[in-house]
């Protein structure tokens, strides 16, 4: 009996298995290790060791926002590396700051504080999966580019923990319910279609002159937040939930802008004998289409 050999098969056999550059392999690493980073900020917070659970969410924040840039300059991008980003967002910015807060205080109102941890979480997955579904619209405007749709998930994680930070400042820990009613309120503005300040299309290049100010100036802030962590995390929380008002006017300016400069279109012209009689279309169905931000 004859053996159907396609001749196809050894070079598609070897494109699968050939090797893997480095550089696709770097930007995986960091991720893992941000990963690393959430699952033992998961682990601290079940043994009470809040400051240190904490402290691993901003490390795996800080990382979240290296390994996507790494990856394009060294050119490192790939699908796999997309869909591992995401799934380590879900974990670090949605699971793990939910079950710290909820081992930290709203365990006091059982079933309750389990909600508000569980919806803050499901927030963050649902806030990321629009994110990838939405990243590839045609019909976004070339300013939108500039906003995310809703608080990103690294700063909702950063943002739901202030009353951890203000608790390690000596302010009174709140009640427990003004922090389950605050950690529902960061899980809305992560799903809401408010425009947000993404900062991505800044550019990367730095003019000679502002070398070496700006090593001074990254010198400075990681000193600072290694002398003044809680500090410089309540500020920082503070002042970016008090900026989200302006991002959202910024976003409508664009708007406004790009609407006044796109031609309307000209009136198509009747098919049929105008008739003196008004159309009922016209007059039963106004147009009620609702309106994208983007």
């Amino acid at each position: 009996m004859p053996i159907n050999f396609d001749p196809n098969y050894a070079e598609m056999r070897r494109r699968r298995f050939r090797p893997i550059p480095v550089r696709m392999l770097v930007p995986n690493v960091i991720t893992l290790l941000a990963i690393c980073a959430g699952l033992t900020a998961i682990r601290l917070s079940t043994e009470g060791r809040t400051e240190l659970a904490v402290a691993a969410i901003v490390f795996a924040a800080i990382l979240d926002g290296i390994d996507g840039r790494v990856a394009r300059m060294i050119k490192g991008q790939s699908k796999f590396g997309a869909e591992l980003d995401s799934l380590a967002d879900f974990v670090n910015f949605g699971v793990a700051p939910g079950l710290i807060l909820y081992f930290w205080q709203l365990h006091d109102l059982n079933n309750g504080g389990w909600i508000a941890a569980m919806v803050f979480a499901i927030s963050g997955g649902l806030r990321l999966a629009r994110f990838n579904a939405s990243i590839d619209d045609p019909n976004k405007p070339v300013f939108a580019a500039n906003y995310f749709t809703g608080v990103p998930a690294p700063a909702g994680a950063i943002t739901v923990l202030l009353p951890i930070y203000l608790a390690f400042l000596g302010v009174p820990k709140p009640p427990a319910m003004l922090t389950a009613l605050y950690t529902l309120l960061i899980a809305f503005l992560m799903v809401s279609r408010l425009p947000v300040f993404s900062g991505k299309t800044v550019r990367m290049r730095v003019p000679p002159e502002m070398v070496l100010p700006l090593f001074v100036s990254v010198v400075l802030f990681i000193a600072l937040l290694i002398g003044y962590p809680w500090h410089i995390l309540s500020v920082g929380a503070v002042i970016y939930l008090l900026s989200l008002p302006a991002g959202w006017k910024s976003y409508r300016d664009h708007a406004r802008r790009a609407a006044a400069q796109t031609p309307m279109p000209a009136a198509a012209a009747p098919s049929t004998p105008s008739s003196p009689y008004p159309s009922p279309v016209s007059e039963s169905a106004p147009d009620d289409r609702p309106t994208r931000l983007n």
